[in-house]
């Protein structure tokens, strides 16, 4: 038996998912992605030279920038940065470009609950130019 969600689609149907690469002239990667009625801004910036403090210096560092729609970042938020970063590090090759950072930052436009799945799409995608 078929149920009918609020927007109309049934149990095994996905929201409508569309993306727009190369958004923002300055960024060195960026995507616009939405599913649905959700919809985030990404961009990455990097590598540049030199990494965070407490960092390693023979591997890659990476920051993740997480910009809510309105508001102050909360708990939330800081667990998304913490998971993409987790996940961004453990797709990578660290060794590939060492002592430098890396800037990840996620804007969100709207958030109908499918932000996760959003970012996890634009994190596959744009990093894959960082394995071998």
């Amino acid at each position: 038996m078929d149920i009918d969600r609020k927007d109309g689609r049934t149990a095994n149907q996905l929201r409508p998912l569309s993306c727009t690469r190369n958004v923002l002239n300055r960024a060195h990667g960026s995507a616009s992605w939405s599913q649905g009625e959700t919809k985030v801004l990404a961009a990455v910036y990097g590598p540049k030279a030199g990494t965070n403090k407490n960092e390693n210096p023979e591997k890659a560092c990476f920051e993740v920038i997480w910009k809510p729609k309105t508001g102050q970042i909360g708990k939330a938020e800081k667990e998304y940065e913490m998971i993409l970063k987790k996940t961004v590090q453990s797709i990578c090759v660290l060794n590939v470009h060492p002592n430098t950072t890396t800037s990840i930052i996620i804007q969100v436009v709207n958030d109908d609950g499918a932000v996760s799945f959003v970012i996890e799409l634009f994190l596959l995608l744009q990093f894959r130019r960082f394995t071998p």
